[in-house]
C-alpha cells in the first residue's frame, strides 16, 4: 500500500471511529450564584474540550443543592465546605461525599451600615448571624475572635448562642437564613455574612467588612454521591476546579475576596 493510500485509509478509519462521533457527557451541577456558578461557567470551555457538557443550575439556598443531589435529580454541587456537609448528612440522613480537593475559601465577615468599627457598637445592639448550625458556630467564633463575645469553647465550630459565656454589651443575636442577611443589613447593627452572599450584594469583604476571618478551615469543594463521585465526568470537573485556569480566574475576578485553596 502506498503512503497516500495508507494515509487516506487511516484518516477514514479515524473519522468513522466511535470516538469521532461520541456525544459529550452531560454533567449537571448545583451552585450558589457567586462565586461558585461563575467559576463553573468559566471552566465550561475547558471541560467541553474533554467531552464534558457542564450544565450549571443556580440555587440561592443551602438545602436544595444537597437534597437534589441526594435524590439524583442533579449530579453534583459546588457551594459548601466540609463542616456544613458533615452536619447536613448527620441531620438530614443524606449520604453525600467530597468529590474534589479544596477549591477556594470565602472569608466570612462582619458588616455594618451603621458603624465603622467594632468599638462603636452600642449596648443592646442587634447582631444577625446565619441560622444553620455550622455557619452559626463559625459566626460566633468570629465574634469571639474580635472580642465582641466570649464562648465556652472558642475553637469549636459547633458552638451555639447557649454557649456564650460573656456578652458585656448585652448584644441581641438574631439567627436568620444566611441568604437573607445582606437584605437585613440596614435593619441590624451588625451582620455576619458568608462571602458568596456578600459578593452577590456587591459587598467586597476586603473593603467593606469591619473584620474578616484570618484563618479558616471552611474551604469550598465539589460534592457528589458515592455512586458517581468516581465517574469520569466528575473527576474531570474536580481536576478543572483545581487547575491553573481556575486559580487564574479566581485571583483575577475576585481580587482577594475569594482565595484559591490549592
Amino acid at each position: 500500500m502506498n503512503r497516500r493510500l495508507f494515509t487516506a485509509t487511516l484518516l477514514g478509519s479515524l473519522l468513522l471511529s466511535p470516538l469521532a462521533f461520541a456525544e459529550p457527557v452531560k454533567l449537571t451541577v448545583a451552585a450558589s450564584p457567586v462565586p461558585h456558578a461563575e467559576i463553573l461557567e468559566a471552566l465550561k470551555p475547558q471541560l467541553a474540550r474533554q467531552g464534558v457538557q457542564l450544565e450549571v443550575k443556580v440555587f440561592n439556598d443551602y438545602v436544595l443543592p444537597n437534597t437534589q443531589v441526594e435524590e439524583k435529580r442533579i449530579d453534583a454541587n459546588f457551594f459548601q465546605h466540609i463542616p456544613y456537609l458533615s452536619a447536613f448528612n448527620k441531620n438530614r440522613g443524606t449520604h453525600l461525599v467530597v468529590a474534589s480537593k479544596p477549591v477556594h475559601i470565602e472569608p466570612f465577615g462582619g458588616y455594618s451600615s451603621r458603624f465603622k468599627k467594632v468599638a462603636d457598637l452600642p449596648a443592646g445592639a442587634t447582631i444577625a448571624i446565619p441560622n444553620d448550625p455550622t455557619n452559626a458556630g463559625r459566626a460566633l467564633a468570629l465574634l469571639a475572635q474580635n472580642g465582641i463575645i466570649t464562648l465556652k469553647n472558642p475553637n469549636s465550630i459547633t458552638e451555639t448562642v447557649k454557649n456564650i459565656t460573656g456578652n458585656p454589651k448585652k448584644l441581641v443575636i438574631r439567627e436568620l437564613e444566611a441568604a437573607t442577611l445582606p437584605r437585613v443589613l440596614k435593619q441590624v447593627d451588625l451582620a455576619l455574612i458568608n462571602a458568596n452572599y456578600a459578593l452577590e450584594a456587591k459587598l467586597v469583604p476586603a473593603r467593606d467588612a469591619l473584620f474578616v476571618e484570618k484563618k479558616t478551615p471552611y474551604a469550598n469543594l465539589l460534592v457528589a454521591r458515592p455512586d458517581n463521585k468516581d465517574s469520569d465526568a466528575v473527576k474531570k470537573l474536580a481536576a478543572a476546579l483545581t487547575s491553573p485556569e481556575a486559580r487564574k480566574f479566581i485571583e483575577e475576578k475576585y481580587k482577594g475576596s475569594v482565595i484559591p485553596a490549592f
